[in-house]
């Protein structure tokens, strides 16, 4: 890999003026040519066993397609961190020191899984004037191949360079030699377990709760489990009627199994065990606890959860400011869904992009700083 040369593309890359409307060609074209990258993607998906994590997690269906192009046209959107001025300081002799965002220059990217999050880290890195070199999945050759391929012929389209996005092939370019020679690597962490809770309290609004909980389980699998008070166990299958239209399998504890039993399809209802709690589900499947007080909640998040984003659903201040306080995660929802941790409200996908720690980065952490120093022409005695 010629990594001198996929440098020097990204200190020349000037076409902050054509982003935007280059983002809004490939969210169109994507779409256009949508069964290319389908296609590419069966290739794949031949050769891993059906309804496995892996599997999930390569799929790529119409629909897949259509939220990733909706994302990239909102990222064209957001206006550019690139040249903000971070700070300013006239010194008292007429010097003026200024503190200017610029991009960090080439990006590393490993996506061990989920093909589709190689357009997200891209219109993202070029969003903020950087080239990226993708690392990506083996199991996935087929549509990532097409992916970059996607992107590379826009870029050409639009006159600029298609190496600012470069994938790596596993059978030649080494990993190490990946890190060593750009400015920063991104671990695209999808390998890590991301358990998803959503606590409903005695205070929550019913008609809120059940198109947050629709919503967050069935536009993305963005929830593992739900926990509810017990005062409001009488309305649980009211709420879940949405649920049972889209066939998401239930494994509730015994209290919310005496509440759902007979009003919530038999074949989609299970007595939750041990081995149902701490689960990262991929599928169309979830589990219920139930507690009395919200403290037990916390407690359970505590347990079976992770620092991925957990959610409340409540209008009790106190209980929304004692759970976003107690619970250990990078993303706290209160009354909102959490399949946007999957969307472009923070300004990146935030699923994608994390350094080794669990902090998501959003646009600005895609930028570096230099100093722009003016003076008069004097020189300091």
């Amino acid at each position: 890999m010629d990594y001198k040369n996929l440098r020097k593309v990204s200190q020349t890359f000037s076409g902050q003026h054509k982003v935007t409307d280059f983002l809004s060609y490939l969210s169109n074209k994507l779409k256009e040519d949508s069964w290319r990258l389908l296609q590419a993607n069966k290739l794949d998906l031949d050769k891993i066993a059906v309804n496995t994590a892996k599997y999930n997690k390569l799929k790529i269906t119409a629909k897949t397609i259509d939220d990733i192009a909706a994302e990239i046209l909102a990222i064209s959107a957001f206006v550019s961190p690139v040249g903000t001025i971070l700070e300013h300081q006239r010194r008292a002799n007429g010097m003026e020191i200024s503190k200017i965002s610029m991009p960090i220059g080439l990006v590393g990217a490993i996506c061990d899984e989920c093909p589709n999050k190689i357009f997200y880290m891209f219109s993202i890195c070029i969003k903020t004037g950087n080239a990226c070199v993708i690392k990506a999945s083996d199991d996935a050759i087929n549509t990532n191949k097409a992916i970059v391929e996607m992107i590379q012929n826009a870029l050409e389209m639009h006159g600029i360079s298609k190496s600012m996005i470069t994938l790596l092939t596993p059978q030649t370019d080494d990993i190490s030699e990946l890190v060593e020679n750009v400015d920063i690597v991104i671990p695209l962490v999808e390998n890590q377990d991301e358990i998803v809770h959503l606590y409903l309290d005695e205070s929550g609004n019913r008609e809120q709760a059940m198109a947050i909980i629709n919503k967050s389980k069935t536009r993305r699998n963005a929830l593992d489990c739900l926990i509810v008070h017990s005062s409001r166990l009488n309305e649980l299958s009211i709420m879940f009627n949405p649920l049972s239209d889209s066939q998401i399998a239930v494994f509730a504890d015994p209290h919310a199994m005496r509440a759902l039993r007979g009003r919530y399809p038999n074949d989609l209802l299970k007595p939750a065990d041990e081995n149902a709690y701490g689960k990262d589900y991929l599928q169309f499947k979830m589990a219920v606890k139930t507690v009395d007080k919200i403290e037990e909640a916390i407690e359970h998040i505590a347990r079976y959860g992770s620092r991925h984003c957990q959610a409340i659903i409540s209008l009790n201040d106190a209980n929304i400011e004692l759970f976003a306080n107690k619970i250990n995660a990078d993303k706290i929802y209160v009354n909102a869904a959490t399949d946007l941790t999957d969307s472009e409200i923070f300004g990146i996908k935030n699923k994608i992009a994390k350094f080794s720690s669990t902090k998501p980065i959003c646009l600005s952490e895609l930028t570096t700083f230099r100093w722009i120093i003016r003076d008069q022409g004097f020189f300091r005695k």
